[in-house]
């Protein structure tokens, strides 16, 4: 008997002008299962070809707007880490097509809007950064803590929203910053009071909901146009393949193994924890 199939992990609304993409899975904090990049991609896609849609909102259900990758299906279980030798190329196909699933975002005409609350970690930054607008609640945290071990961000769009140097601050350390500091630093557009965080992104979408759908095609055009000129393609297709190189070197094979041996939060604890990785006593 086949298996039953799951709820879509994406929940698309339309109220006129203005689309609600949600990530819906709350019980998880809206971790990326692998069904998830599609159904973004196909609710973006389906909102981008409705005349009616001048905006986006991309939000998440429950306390969080993404908390990354389901370590509890990619590291626990294995999903996304190949036997050694491993295939790089098969890698880069799977990253390459849900980095491709997370641009829709960017590269679709329609502008669209990033809403954080609670947390957008590791996939959830990825998913965020690939809003044309993000504005984060003062308390949400964002960040990749997977550069510390087992992950790249594919999207590679930090640097384009921040520059070199504070790009290189936030993936050599993998922390954590709140909205108030991604504001600061121009990582996201605005940081307000989370019971504000909803008035203040309608406000935004109905203001753009109220430009013509042309105008706002062109001009999201020409400035994609410009962050390519500036290397956004190249950068990548090479960070796409350090991400399966990162899952499967040593330290990202102990991160694996660890991860299904005692769980992701036990894994978690020794990657943010400040000492080696791995540990001294427990060797790659």
């Amino acid at each position: 008997m086949d298996p039953e199939p799951r709820p879509s992990p994406i929940a698309l609304r339309v109220d006129g002008p203005i689309a609600r993409v949600r990530l819906d899975r709350p019980d998880r904090l809206n971790a990326i299962s692998a069904e998830m990049p599609g159904a973004l991609r196909a609710a973006v896609e389906a909102a981008d070809a409705d005349p009616a849609v001048h905006v986006i909102i991309v939000e998440g259900a429950g306390r969080a707007f993404c908390a990354g990758y389901d370590l509890k299906e990619f590291a626990e279980q294995g999903t996304g880490a190949q036997a050694m030798p491993w295939d790089p190329t098969l890698d880069y196909r799977m990253m390459r097509r849900w980095t491709d699933d997370f641009m829709s975002l960017w590269r679709c005409h329609t502008p669209t809007i990033a809403k954080v609350h609670g947390y957008a970690v590791a996939g959830g930054s990825d998913i965020a950064l690939c809003c044309d607008l993000v504005l984060m609640a003062e308390d949400a945290r964002i960040g990749y803590p997977p550069a510390r071990v087992w992950g790249c961000p594919t999207t590679a769009m930090w640097v384009y929203r921040i520059g070199a140097e504070r790009a290189k601050r936030m993936l050599f350390t993998g922390d954590l910053i709140d909205g108030r500091a991604a504001a600061d630093m121009g990582l996201v557009l605005e940081a307000v009071p989370a019971d504000a965080l909803d008035a203040r992104v309608d406000a935004l979408a109905e203001r753009i909901a109220g430009v013509p759908k042309n105008q706002l095609m062109m001009h999201k055009l020409v400035v994609n146009q410009a962050v390519d000129q500036m290397g956004l393609p190249q950068a990548q297709t090479l960070a796409t393949l350090f991400d399966g190189v990162t899952r499967h070197s040593p330290e990202g094979v102990w991160f694996r193994e660890h991860a299904a041996a005692h769980g992701f939060a036990a894994a978690v604890a020794v990657r943010d924890g400040g000492g080696p990785i791995p540990p001294a006593d427990e060797p790659a």
